[in-house]
């Protein structure tokens, strides 16, 4: 067995929110899911104008969701989880603010681009700027992990690396296709950071949404014997799944042919299906914080059927991919954002605050009023949209409400973490 050496003197940082990763960044995620959803909603209204030359105002909102919103979850839960994985000490205190900072820097120069601000006359200056900070930020994060990673010999992990620098890729080309006014390219950037993530939630998914099913419904019984609860994994489901989503990817992003996006949609849907009834256990419906995973892997499973349909039934693509969006992206952050949250902060699982089932409740509103609702009725598709919004907004003001000042906070237990 291998041995890892762990640090002679506790690790310390000036504020309890520098302390891990994940209480920066899910804090700041949060805040930023609100403040972009509030300017969009204020944009599809025609309340205000995304005003920045050759920059659709659906690409302005698609990027930030993606490389703003997603990464800084990804940016959290990755360097707490791999500090887990691996009992290597990752950033903190001020090397963990340096991270942040590059992050939030690009995020406002996406903004205030976004607002047609000129600097020094230049109106792309600012896209310059947030090209170089959000480099900063996922190359700094890639190297945490590499180090930590390459430190104990967990080889194995390199795959979420090298997943990491396609991020940078696809980053790199929706900047290259903004600044050439070249709008195809930016959407190739743009569907390949989603469906990296999307991959990522996928890979992260398998490993932690049994677990924690396995780890919430366990107990002991009245004569003090453990109680534990396995669910069923197979290799061949996890190579399937994999392989089946590289070539939906390939498929929709470079060659979307209908018979092979039928194909590779449902194949990816049925895969899962399969894995989401392994892991099925009547307990979840009475804890929020299993049921919600469940929940946001089932809407994923049903957004690729909605892909594997689409050429055939012949709505609109943008309801499958907001279908798996908000799924994915949406439900499955929430989800992990307040189990990790409480778990780390030395808090109860099985007590979350009260809020929290709300807050999962107003997601799914989010997925049945942009996704189903328009399915069967297009007439009121400008009110879905805004119901959706709405809920939205209110969802991450809830976590903002119930979870940001648990973050802000030392453990109960004086522990560092």
């Amino acid at each position: 067995m291998q041995s890892i050496n762990l640090p002679s003197q506790p690790p310390s940082s000036p504020h309890p929110i520098l302390n891990l990763s994940f209480r920066l960044f899910f804090s700041a995620a949060a805040l930023f899911a609100v403040v972009t959803m509030v300017l969009w909603a204020f944009v599809f209204t025609g309340h205000t104008d995304i005003d920045a030359q050759v920059l659709n105002p659906l690409y302005w909102h698609g990027h930030e969701m993606i490389y703003g919103y997603a990464l800084a979850v990804v940016a959290g839960f990755l360097l707490t989880a791999v500090k887990t994985w691996t009992g290597v000490m990752m950033p903190h205190g001020y090397k963990l603010l340096g991270i942040f900072v590059c992050w939030l820097l690009a995020r406002l120069s996406w903004i205030a681009f976004g607002m047609g601000i000129v600097v020094a006359g230049n109106s792309t200056l600012l896209l310059y700027v947030a090209a170089v900070f959000d480099f900063l930020f996922i190359a700094s994060m890639a190297f945490a992990i590499f180090r930590a990673v390459w430190q104990v010999k967990q080889y194995k992990q390199m795959g979420i690396l090298a997943k990491l620098v396609l991020l940078m890729l696809g980053n790199g080309l929706c900047y290259w296709g903004i600044i050439n006014a070249d709008m195809s390219i930016m959407k190739i950037g743009m569907y390949l950071g989603f469906y990296l993530i999307i991959g990522l939630v996928l890979t992260i998914g398998r490993r932690v949404v049994p677990f924690f099913i396995e780890r919430g419904l366990s107990t002991t019984n009245a004569k003090g014997v453990a109680e534990t609860i396995t669910l069923y994994n197979s290799k061949v489901q996890d190579i399937a799944s994999l392989l089946l989503f590289l070539a939906f990817f390939i498929v929709d992003l470079l060659y979307p042919h209908p018979y092979l996006l039928t194909i590779t949609a449902l194949g990816v849907a049925i895969v899962n299906i399969i894995r989401l009834v392994g892991w099925y256990h009547r307990g979840i419906w009475q804890k929020p914080l299993l049921w919600s995973l469940y929940i946001a892997f089932l809407g994923m499973c049903l957004s690729f059927m909605l892909y594997a349909l689409q050429p055939w039934l012949g709505y609109s693509h943008s309801l499958a991919v907001h279908g798996l969006a908000i799924s994915g992206i949406g439900m499955m952050t929430v989800a992990m954002m307040t189990r990790v949250s409480l778990g780390h902060t030395g808090r109860s699982i099985h007590s979350p605050p009260k809020t929290t089932t709300l807050m999962y409740g107003l997601m799914v509103l989010v997925f049945a009023s942009r996704v189903l609702l328009p399915l069967v009725d297009m007439s009121h598709y400008l009110l879905w949209i805004m119901i959706a919004q709405g809920a939205w907004i209110a969802c991450f003001m809830l976590f903002c409400i119930s979870y940001v000042p648990m973050l802000a906070r030392p453990r109960p237990d004086g522990l560092f973490g």
